[in-house]
């Protein structure tokens, strides 16, 4: 098949599996690359010159050199199922899809913020080969990474990337580091029974999501593109036989780093501890510069910022109403941010039993039970780190991950308070914080709207206990007869805010309280839509939640801010997908 010359200079075909490395071709643009060769050292992202966002992609600094060069790779180039060892990553390519391929959606904030791209650059056919799998940046080689991890509390074995690539990594303009990675682009080494797929509906929810979360302040992993093929992918979405045909698509996500616990698991229960160690080090220098690799106590030092920036990241999930779903250690982040987008939710009505995910019969990772997993995964971390640790290291270590519940609680009375405008401290917060929550719970008060309408009524309304019909989250804390109670003790601890006043209560709590979240039945809305080639709710998501804080005129009349329709009760969301 015949290329434009451009496309052919800078992108080389992704090979079918097994088919092996493709022959990256040099380019006639004047890059700063030296062409590829066998063992042929690249100019590291970076070096070019500053220039403005580039609107081609032959123009665009990516390798992969910096993950490929401090580890050994995988002795095995062919693309199969196996059990890998002796390695951090796989060489393996996407494998294209066959049919037609669509771009339906792109953040133009990641693109041109982080990726330093112009968003004219996605109506090129170069971007859409690129986002797709079907070809790779000169230069850059596609890695599948190996790791382990704990699965509903029991050691899973080998795991990996079993549908995703890491096609490379960007440093931007201000010297940020990106890792890019494909979802949904094939099989890999680590794909057990998958097919290496995913499937619409789990891809839009992913995109949407992982951008959402970044506008709540949550740390998360990025999206910068969706596509979408007429492949038939098949699905038993809810594991009851009925297996259906859904497309595939591929979502293009980026971090600082995709490591996880269950990176060094996988490592330490092979007894390669020499490749962890190696693996630790690459971590801490990439990731924490503060700490110094001559450090004796490194590890520990390590270990201790894991434990305090994981109970952080649960608090903040906390504050926002957001359940992971599926809480393995293969799913928690070393890096402390939010990954692996499955099954998720956003709490509707306040219920510390809510679970998001169909397939966690047992309400393991339900919402009210996530710190406790974050503490079981962080103990999971310690039991890798134990064999490269000595005996006075291992109990100090045991006594940073006691403090871990205090840690987590100490940070979630933080943002709860900030949630209902407390200033300074008093010692009754926490009864507050707890007596609220215990109001809502018994009522099925919607968590978002009543912190929201918290933000937006003014202290005179609760005073007389006139609650206004927009209100409606507030008028179902009111039915509680315990309600005007703890209305008195809340507006006589505003009193204790010192230089404080009602409008600047009002207007700071708004900025902490999103009117806004991807509830699931407007994800489902979506992907409904989107199954019917209509995208409209999918950019219309995308665009309101970019500013889940600010009321939108085209948010309020889709009614994102009203009680969820009749119908949206009896969503379900599976890991499958």
């Amino acid at each position: 098949m015949w290329w434009p010359p451009l496309l052919a200079a800078c992108l080389a075909w992704a090979g079918e599996a097994g088919a092996g490395q493709p022959e990256p071709l040099c380019s006639s643009r004047g890059l700063c690359r030296a062409p590829a060769r066998p063992n042929a050292s690249v100019p590291q992202p970076g070096q070019c010159p500053p220039q403005r966002r580039e609107a081609d992609m032959c123009a665009w600094p990516l390798s992969s050199d910096s993950l490929r060069d401090p580890f050994p790779i995988d002795v095995i180039q062919e693309n199969f199922v196996r059990n890998v060892r002796n390695c951090i990553f796989s060489v393996v390519y996407p494998i294209p899809f066959k049919s037609r391929v669509r771009l339906v959606a792109v953040s133009k904030e990641v693109l041109e913020n982080i990726l330093d791209l112009d968003v004219s650059v996605t109506g090129t056919s170069d971007f859409l080969q690129f986002v797709s799998g079907r070809k790779m940046i000169f230069g850059s080689v596609p890695l599948a990474h190996r790791y382990g991890g704990h699965q509903f509390g029991s050691w899973a074995g080998q795991l990996g990337d079993g549908r995703a690539h890491l096609i490379g990594v960007y440093t931007s303009r201000n010297g940020e580091r990106w890792e890019l990675q494909l979802k949904g682009s094939g099989k890999t080494p680590y794909s057990r029974d998958g097919d290496g797929r995913a499937v619409l509906r789990s891809s839009v929810r992913e995109f949407l999501c992982s951008e959402a979360m970044h506008y709540l302040g949550i740390p998360t992993s990025r999206a910068a593109s969706l596509v979408v093929s007429d492949d038939d992918v098949w699905r038993d979405q809810f594991y009851n036989g009925n297996i259906k045909r859904e497309r595939g698509a591929i979502v293009l996500r980026l971090a600082k780093s995709w490591f996880r616990i269950g990176s060094l698991e996988i490592l330490a229960h092979s007894g390669e501890l020499d490749l962890q160690r190696k693996l630790l080090d690459f971590i801490i220098q990439e990731h924490f510069p503060s700490i110094a690799l001559n450090d004796s106590n490194k590890y520990l030092e390590f270990f201790s910022r894991v434990v305090s920036e994981t109970a952080n990241l649960i608090a903040l999930w906390m504050s926002v109403g957001f359940a992971h779903g599926v809480c393995n250690t293969d799913n928690f982040s070393l890096l402390s941010i939010t990954i692996d987008y499955g099954p998720f939710g956003f709490m509707e009505s306040y219920d510390p039993n809510f679970i998001p995910n169909t397939s966690d019969d047992e309400g393991r990772y339900k919402i009210g039970n996530q710190a406790n997993a974050g503490l079981f995964n962080l103990n999971k971390l310690l039991q890798a780190l134990k064999p490269l640790l000595d005996p006075r290291q291992k109990q100090l270590a045991s006594q940073i991950l006691e403090g871990y519940r205090e840690i987590y609680y100490i940070r979630f009375t933080e943002l709860f308070k900030t949630k209902l405008g407390l200033l300074g401290e008093n010692e009754d917060d926490s009864s507050l914080i707890a007596f609220l929550l215990k109001l809502m719970e018994d009522t099925k008060a919607d968590f978002t709207m009543t912190f929201r309408q918290l933000s937006e009524i003014t202290e005179d309304q609760l005073k007389r206990l006139h609650i206004p019909e927009e209100f409606w989250a507030l008028q179902d804390l009111g039915k509680h007869e315990l309600f005007s109670e703890w209305v008195t003790m809340y507006l006589l601890r505003l009193n204790h805010n010192k230089g404080d006043c009602d409008s600047k209560r009002r207007k700071r709590m708004t900025t902490v309280n999103p009117r806004y979240i991807l509830r699931n039945w407007m994800a489902e809305s979506a992907v409904q839509k989107a199954n019917l080639n209509d995208f409209s709710e999918v950019h219309l998501l995308q665009q309101i939640l970019q500013h889940p804080f600010q009321r939108q005129q085209a948010a309020e009349k889709e009614g994102y801010s009203l009680r969820p329709p009749a119908w949206a009760k009896d969503l379900k969301v599976s890991c499958l997908s």
